[in-house]
């Protein structure tokens, strides 16, 4: 089979929709996730098959007028922005996958468990993370149609952009170690999960102006 020839299937799908087994010869293509062994259409559109060129596996997807020409997939480094934290989970919506900004953002949720490698249980989310916070995370593999679940647990994870409460509106506050913030205004502190921000994974025009080029490892050791 030549890897550039598509095969339209011409199924209509719809979210949910279960397409095919998910093995060695069928992997996830955009429009899809993976949940216990197959393969569902995670929006609506028409089923289209081609040859993975690097695997060999056949690409199941789903395309649609409307599908963005990027799509969070597992193992992604997502940028999210905070939107709730309680004690046991953060939601965010995805904004950008690498340097690439969504069409629209998606939801996500980072789990108490997947907010660190160490100390899972003794976490409070709220320690880690505010709502405002601007995060990098890793996508996990998908297993609800509606969220994509996330992780901050390596080092290079968690909060890039946050500012304190009551500090000035575009005053983002500066990393002081891996574990707290302050702004540099007023000189509050607070605590977060933070970021050894890799320059590469993160979309620059979500940096504040004061911040932008400025993207090393924070000067912490």
């Amino acid at each position: 089979m030549n890897s550039e020839k598509i095969k339209d299937i011409g199924k209509i799908c719809i979210p949910g929709m279960r397409l095919s087994t998910s093995d060695k010869e069928h992997i996830c293509g955009p429009g899809t996730y993976e949940l216990k062994g197959y393969i569902y259409a995670s929006l609506a559109g028409i089923l289209k098959m081609e040859q993975d060129e690097s695997t060999k596996a056949t690409k199941v997807s789903v395309i649609s007028s409307r599908t963005p020409s990027v799509l969070p997939m597992t193992g992604d480094i997502v940028t999210a922005k905070v939107t709730i934290v309680n004690s046991r989970l953060v939601q965010c919506v995805i904004l950008c996958v690498g340097p690439s900004v969504l069409v629209r953002p998606y939801k996500g949720i980072l789990k108490k468990e997947d907010i660190k490698f160490t100390d899972k249980d003794r976490i409070d989310p709220y320690k880690c993370f505010r709502p405002g916070d601007v995060i990098l995370a890793r996508v996990l593999p998908m297993t609800e149609i509606h969220w994509y679940h996330l992780s901050t647990a390596e080092n290079e994870l968690g909060v890039v952009i946050a500012t304190a409460e009551g500090s000035p509106q575009g005053v983002s506050m500066l990393p002081i170690s891996w574990s707290e913030m302050q702004c540099p205004k007023t000189l509050i502190k607070e605590p977060r999960k933070v970021a050894r921000v890799i320059p590469e994974n993160i979309n620059q025009t979500l940096l504040p102006i004061d911040n932008k080029g400025d993207t090393k490892e924070n000067g912490l050791k």
